[in-house]
């Protein structure tokens, strides 16, 4: 029986992660290093998601990742030599949704609102309010977000439907 996700909330935090409330975590979320992990309220974390943190990983309230994404916050530097370990955080920002299996490397950012789509690859940061897809990731359009009557869901830019 796999366990809950308050559970999975739980044991990340007794490990130094910082958890919103009403966060979901799914079965196979993996954390390397859960002192350098944030999440916001609210916020989704499918299956099977690898957050290989060895610098920080914030994700902000009310963001999805999709399940098998995989998140990387370091990376070999080929000019040098000695291919010395390059670190850089990684942020979702409020909002925003990371298409399952995608890759997010490090030192990106995915503004608020912005959509990546499934298995696209991320090596650069993302604007806000925007959909990217591909690899490497392109901008594909912008995002607009119906008005749905709720004041806290669709903070973006807002399109009337005719």
């Amino acid at each position: 029986m796999p366990l809950s996700s308050g559970f999975r909330c739980g044991l990340l935090r007794l490990f130094g992660a910082r958890i919103g409330k009403g966060v979901v975590i799914k079965p196979g979320v993996r954390v390397k290093y859960p002192w350098l992990f944030s999440v916001g309220d609210h916020t989704w974390i499918g299956e099977d998601c690898w957050i290989d943190n060895l610098a920080a990983v914030t994700l902000g309230s009310n963001v999805c990742v999709s399940q098998r994404a995989y998140f990387c916050t370091g990376n070999h530097d080929w000019s040098d030599p000695a291919f010395g370990l390059k670190l850089g955080p990684i942020g979702v920002k409020e909002g925003a949704w990371v298409g399952a299996h995608a890759i997010v490397g490090p030192g990106v950012v995915i503004a608020e609102g912005a959509v990546v789509a499934i298995g696209s690859v991320i090596t650069s940061s993302v604007d806000a309010f925007t959909v990217v897809s591909g690899n490497p990731a392109c901008f594909l359009k912008q995002r607009r977000v119906q008005e749905t009557g709720d004041p806290k869901i669709g903070a973006g830019p807002r399109e009337t439907p005719a």
